[in-house]
């Protein structure tokens, strides 16, 4: 049976190597980037696409209107994006930089073209556009480090603080809050952000994983056949073990954030995520 000691020196251990990788891989991948610190008072609405944004859209369209928000992925495909006007979109995923054969990103980007507000796209340091891809002057475009960094916590917050990396990013959610937190937002909260799918996720009698991922908006039959598709060929422990990784960086968000001095809430109703402090109101108290 493990001593105390032995636990402690398998804990150091394990740290150290993941922090000299992580260290490796900033050297060779991260990259300086200018992410203006706003600071503002005012909260910022980070909008996931979850299927309970729909209600927030119906409820609360004039509060989003009036305050300073944060849309992802196909968010600019649906009609209430033009309604909501937000200050800040973020794209992670490779798919909308290495497929321009999508039809549903070429409508993206045909959308995110067509903004008529100003507005910054905040895309990943290594994501690839080509020239005319975003040809709008109301689009201020800004970098990211897509990039995890683990191993001691001194080490892990150096390099969050310094904007080099962030906890392992296994969603967009997940830089878009650590997006929020450079901002200098002193509130955060976060509306469509489910994460339920451990309700819907099953194994057919093929063995093969089906993922039911609802959004707020209807996708059409291609998206959802990508989606199908992409999860059939991933067995169920590394699908549960994505969730997982998941799950965790939002822990770690919150430590960096209360480090911060700044406050994450969940107003998600039935969220998964128990990282976060839980509010049943969309309406700051401030």
């Amino acid at each position: 049976m493990p001593t105390p000691f032995a636990d402690k020196l398998s804990t150091f251990l394990s740290r150290l190597s993941a922090t000299a990788k992580s260290a490796v891989k900033l050297a060779l991948s991260s990259r300086s980037v200018n992410i203006p610190h706003i600071r503002r008072d005012a909260p910022l609405y980070i909008l996931g696409n979850g299927p309970s944004l729909r209600d927030n859209i119906e409820n609360d369209l004039d509060l989003l209107r009036h305050n300073d928000t944060l849309a992802v992925n196909f968010a600019a495909n649906a009609p209430e994006f033009a309604l909501i006007q937000p200050n800040f979109y973020v794209l992670a995923d490779p798919h909308f930089f290495q497929r321009p054969d999508d039809p549903n990103v070429a409508k993206l980007l045909a959308s995110l073209n067509a903004v008529t507000w100003p507005m910054t796209l905040f895309i990943p340091v290594k994501a690839c556009l080509a020239p005319g891809t975003i040809c709008n002057n109301n689009i201020t475009l800004r970098r990211f480090n897509f990039i995890a960094a683990e191993g001691f916590p001194w080490f892990e917050n150096l390099a969050f603080s310094h904007r080099r990396a962030m906890p392992r990013p296994r969603n967009v959610l997940i830089p878009s809050i650590m997006i929020g937190l450079w901002l200098g937002y002193t509130e955060i909260r976060l509306l469509g952000a489910d994460h339920s799918w451990l309700k819907t996720i099953s194994v057919d009698d093929n063995n093969r994983v089906v993922s039911i991922q609802p959004h707020f908006y209807k996708e059409d039959s291609r998206e959802q056949q990508r989606i199908r598709t992409a999860y059939l060929s991933l067995p169920l422990h590394q699908v549960l073990e994505s969730f997982h990784i998941a799950f965790r960086s939002y822990h770690r968000i919150r430590s960096f954030a209360d480090r911060q001095g700044v406050h994450i809430l969940n107003c998600t109703p039935d969220s998964f995520i128990d990282a976060f402090d839980r509010a049943t109101t969309v309406k700051t108290t401030r």
